[in-house]
């Protein structure tokens, strides 16, 4: 039994694919494996595939995919087999199509599958690791400076990773150990970035470090001017709610952002204290001013606005 979730379609197709794989060995593809997709499908037909005996092959592969779109009385005849599945089916369940029932998912675990979620770790230390092992899956080494290169360019587009190291593959071989020279090449533009990517380079006063982030945001992460614009104000208003409040510790700062103790509360105020309650002033300042040139008060291209407000936020810190 095999439960795949993922957030990035192609990471798990690939995922997906390489569970069939191994579950179905040397058996013959064409007699073994039986796969429901679709919106017209229904669960009760999985189940009857998954209790029909194999024919020719010493099992059965079942493969259902889209399954989130099942409601919690849909997956009821799914539970109920998982209660007691045939031990010569191998039955691969695929998410998708919706958030997957709770049911399901204390089903499959109660009756010892496997839960696969193929989404890349978010933080860059992880995901770093993450690069190395599909690389090494793949059948190919990254040295440190080509993994720190190619996790870097990634960025949120982790789906970008797969065509990559095929093409990799193709070119040096397998089991060959890559260097950042050689990978270079082959990279396109840079992925999209995660919002904190763009405000931590800010906050450290990086200017052109955030400008980067701001050409990959609204560049391959697609984002419109105005979404960035709400990332940084949503940024700025947690410090404004420390501005007054005397917070002195992480605790107090949480409450007075009405938000949980933890890493962003204990972030946010470290910031407020590097820029003080004159500097978060003036950066709800420039946001409001950038707020009204992307809604049309002064004619300029919204790609300018953001590139100038990014850049008189980061200088905020040197002051």
């Amino acid at each position: 039994m095999h439960l795949l979730t993922g957030d990035d379609e192609s990471i798990l197709l690939t995922a997906v694919g390489e569970v069939v794989r191994r579950v179905l060995g040397d058996e013959d593809r064409m007699l073994a494996l039986d796969e429901f997709d679709g919106p017209e499908y229904e669960l009760g037909a999985v189940v009857d595939s998954a209790q029909t005996p194999p024919f020719l092959t010493e099992k059965r592969v079942v493969l259902a995919r889209g399954v989130g779109r099942f409601t919690a009385d849909d997956v009821g005849v799914l539970v109920a087999y998982l209660a007691d599945p045939a031990p010569t089916t191998e039955l691969v369940l695929v998410g998708g199509g919706g958030r997957m029932a709770k049911a399901l998912t204390d089903a499959v675990k109660k009756s010892g599958g496997t839960i696969v979620d193929s989404s890349p770790p978010s933080r860059p230390k992880e995901r770093q690791g993450w690069v190395e092992e599909q690389a090494k899956a793949s059948g190919v080494k990254l040295d440190p400076q080509a993994l720190h290169l190619v996790a870097g360019w990634l960025g949120e587009d982790a789906g970008r990773l797969q065509g990559i190291l095929e093409t990799l593959v193709s070119t040096y071989g397998t089991g060959a150990t890559v260097r950042s020279a050689q990978v270079e090449p082959f990279l396109g533009d840079a992925g999209g970035v995660a919002p904190w990517d763009l405000t931590d380079a800010i906050d450290k006063g990086e200017t052109q470090g955030a400008l980067r982030m701001l050409h990959r945001m609204m560049g391959a992460g697609e984002r419109h001017p105005l979404a960035v614009l709400l990332i940084l104000h949503g940024h700025y208003a947690k410090m404004l709610c420390l501005d007054g409040s005397g917070a002195r510790d992480e605790a107090s700062a949480a409450e007075a952002m009405g938000i949980k103790p933890g890493f962003p509360a204990r972030k946010a105020l470290d910031q407020f204290r590097r820029l003080g309650g004159d500097g978060v002033s003036r950066a709800i300042g420039l946001l409001a001013q950038a707020d009204l040139d992307l809604k049309g008060v002064r004619d300029l291209p919204g790609e300018l606005v953001m590139e100038v407000l990014v850049a008189r936020l980061s200088r905020l810190v040197r002051r």
